[in-house]
């Protein structure tokens, strides 16, 4: 009875499995692939002021691009509206069936990624740590609040530069956790997903203690959700 029971347990988890996925499947491919393509690589003919993200290098969980889909980025700090809010469009079901087929179909091991990758940094000796909010105030002012602001608002000297038609976040918005913050302030825009590298990588010019300060530094000062 036990072994009966498993198994019509199993199998009605699995058909829900299944059908999440097609459900998903099915939504990107009415409201999804004109912009990302059909391979989540957003090589598209449409263009934008900002272009599509690359979901197969995406830096994003699934939970996270569930957040985006259903509020859209310019709610979660994007100053380009490029990607819009789903949420009267599609019900929780839906939204949630769709970031379940992206997260799957394109970046499935992301969290992996990110955990390797992090595991490869250098760890901050116990001395330095007092030091690290200090460290990432110089940096950020000297080098992150040109395009971010001062008040990380994404309203710095360069995003009011017509010619450089570059659109920082709000990093008061930023869903990043600390992790993701790190990496992708080390390795830059470019390697995360973007079409263009104004985010920079920082790896050349900062260590990875640097770059941790400005995490904790931006972290303490200016991001208003919980960390994940």
């Amino acid at each position: 009875m036990k072994l009966l029971v498993f198994t019509i347990l199993l199998g009605s988890s699995l058909y829900s499995v299944d059908f999440k996925y097609e459900m998903g499947e099915k939504l990107y491919s009415e409201s999804c692939i004109s912009c990302h393509g059909k391979d989540g690589t957003s090589n598209t003919k449409l263009r934008f002021i900002v272009s599509p993200r690359n979901l197969n290098k995406t830096i994003l969980d699934e939970e996270q691009s569930y957040n985006i889909i259903k509020k859209g980025a310019h709610y979660w700090g994007a100053s380009a509206d490029m990607m819009p809010s789903f949420e009267s469009v599609y019900n929780e079901e839906q939204l949630r069936s769709l970031a379940y087929y992206i997260s799957n179909e394109f970046n499935p091991n992301v969290e992996k990624k990110i955990d390797s990758f992090y595991a490869k940094s250098d760890l901050i000796p116990e001395n330095k740590k007092p030091k690290m909010l200090k460290r990432g105030k110089k940096i950020y002012t000297r080098n992150c609040s040109w395009c971010h602001g001062l008040q990380a608002k994404g309203d710095g000297d360069a995003s009011k530069n017509p010619e450089l038609s570059i659109f920082p976040y709000d990093l008061t918005k930023t869903l990043l956790n600390d992790k993701q913050m790190f990496l992708y302030i080390k390795n830059g825009g470019l390697f995360w997903g973007t079409h263009k590298d104004d985010m920079p990588s920082w790896s050349r010019k900062y260590d990875d203690y640097t770059i941790k300060s400005i995490v904790k530094y931006i972290r303490k000062n200016f991001v208003k959700i919980e960390k994940k």
